[in-house]
């Protein structure tokens, strides 16, 4: 054989590779309007960056037909590439090879780029498009998956994980994307579930549809699992590559430093009026968060799941900042279980990777009742509090309107080491608000006046009083709790200030094998 017939073959074989299960297979996975993994990468990353590695391995199955069944590759596409010009390492499932079902050198592929992410300091984005563990290969099939879970949790904290569903993910397949950093679904071919609907049916008894059971919406609306969904499996990658920009290669390094257009010391005259006088009165938070941003640039986070907290990435002087804000118009603010389990993920991401926080806090207290006692509001709360009392990153708190009794602390207050805590002129710090705490404090002399309207008089009176003494932000600047209050229009400025002269900080917590956050 000579040289050229050497390199001939290994053009063939590469090319034969690149198809994945087939042609056929490949037209009929275009046909339901899904790109192939390859075709995904290239999207994703950076053009011509994308190096392959293991392209030539192939299972070693003989059972039940295997033999006849081998595909180079083996049904995933793994390597390393760049998303504006920074080192990520990828893998793709191949949904066109076997139903992109993993075998144990499928694992084995997975885990080569895991372990050089992790070697090399720098993300894993992984492409899910698969129908589970191989049957044919029983436990070797379930070793593989168990050995992708283990690295999943080394790398927790270390370097940032992302994963996106283009298409099933079932089974021992969630825990893998349920383990990472961030979730990507897509709205018509993606979904996950433990098991599936028939399984549902003959355990349960209950009819439900692929989408109900598992699909984006369910996952964005209701259980949280996923963090973001888009439209198309293009609006997804580009979506990825715009979350990369904001976090940095792994927990060593800082987040990137962009180019900043947008003046520091903007004033923004409309914060002056945003807030209502009705103290009752809600208002758009969102209206706030991109008036003070670089050039309004927001990525949310989770935005259709708990929505009375939204959490997000932005940028200050084009430092990345993960800002964590109550919502006013939408259960009036309060903290839930859901909001509260939301946001305490999220400072711990920021936290892990030198994210700086900023606070924004305009929060009336938990919510009460049964459903939220029997749902363990009590240690969810506890995890958000953890959170904030753990993370050694700058933090700024900006108190907008309420901020009320335990939901006062576990929103980075000054004694969960917040830095530096501002609050506009208008803000209300105390155990409770005005009407609850005359309620309480004045219940003799109410229940005393017998005539309606002197009663009413009275508890306004003491209303005001309350307001005026302990409802507003000056006896916690008084005690030093608050550092400033400020002009709301200057809101912007101050955190920028305050971010800036953050950046020295150093701040360790006591050594210890881990934290036992109350899960």
């Amino acid at each position: 054989m000579t040289n050229q017939d050497r390199i001939k073959k290994l053009v063939d074989n590469r090319q034969l590779a690149m198809m994945g299960g087939g042609e056929k297979a490949v037209e009929k996975h275009h046909a339901k309007g899904s790109y192939t993994a390859r075709e995904r990468i290239n999207m994703l990353l950076d053009e011509g960056s994308f190096e392959e590695v293991d392209m030539f391995l192939t299972h070693r199955c003989t059972d039940f037909g295997m033999d006849k069944k081998v595909f180079l590759g083996d049904g995933v596409a793994v390597g390393s590439g760049t998303i504006d010009g920074r080192l990520v390492f990828v893998f793709a499932q191949d949904a066109t090879v076997i139903g992109g079902s993993l075998s144990e050198t499928m694992a084995q592929k997975i885990c080569k780029v895991m372990d050089m992410a992790m070697k090399l300091g720098a993300p894993i984005i992984g492409l899910n498009d698969s129908g589970g563990a191989r049957i044919q290969e029983g436990a070797c099939a379930l070793a593989g998956y168990a050995e992708i879970f283990e690295r999943n949790i080394l790398a927790s904290g270390v370097v940032p994980q992302i994963s996106v569903i283009f298409g099933p993910c079932a089974g021992g397949a969630v825990y893998s994307p349920a383990l990472t950093d961030f979730i990507m679904m897509t709205e018509k071919n993606s979904y996950m579930f433990i098991t599936g609907p028939k399984v549902v049916k003959s355990v349960t008894g209950e009819d439900v549809t692929v989408e109900e059971l598992g699909g984006a919406k369910v996952h964005a609306t209701k259980s949280g699992v996923t963090h973001f969904v888009a439209a198309t499996e293009e609006e997804a990658l580009a979506e990825v590559r715009r979350l990369v920009s904001f976090i940095p290669q792994n927990n060593m390094e800082e987040a990137p430093l962009m180019p900043c257009t947008d003046d520091p010391a903007r004033l923004e005259d409309a914060l002056n009026d945003i807030v209502p006088a009705d103290p009752n009165k809600p208002y758009n938070m969102k209206d706030i968060i991109y008036s003070i941003v670089d050039n309004g640039d927001f990525m949310e986070v989770q935005k259709d799941y708990a929505k009375n907290i939204i959490c997000g990435f932005a940028r200050f002087n084009g430092r990345s900042t993960g800002i964590i804000a109550n919502q006013p118009s939408w259960l009036a603010g309060v903290l839930d279980c859901d909001a509260s389990r939301k946001a305490a993920r999220f400072v711990r991401f920021c936290d892990a990777f030198n994210i700086q926080i900023l606070t924004l806090v305009d929060v009336p207290g938990f919510l009460c009742g049964t459903g939220q006692e029997y749902a363990g509001i009590i240690d969810h709360g506890a995890k958000l509090m953890f959170a904030f009392g753990e993370a050694t990153v700058p933090k700024v708190t900006v108190t907008i309107r309420k901020s009320y009794g335990g939901s006062h602390i576990v929103m980075s207050c000054k004694q969960l080491r917040g830095d530096m805590c501002y609050a506009w002129p208008n803000a209300e710090i105390a155990v409770m608000g005005a009407s609850g705490a005359v309620g309480v404090l004045q219940a003799k002399a109410i229940k005393a006046i017998e005539d309606p309207e002197a009663r009413k008089a009275f508890i306004a009176e003491k209303e005001a009083e309350y307001t005026e003494k302990f409802a507003s932000p000056y006896q916690a600047a008084n005690r030093g709790y608050i550092d400033d209050v400020i002009e709301p229009r200057y809101t912007r400025a101050r955190i920028v200030r305050a971010f800036e002269n953050l950046q020295t900080k150093r701040l360790t917590n006591p050594l210890k094998k881990h934290s036992n956050i109350p899960l």
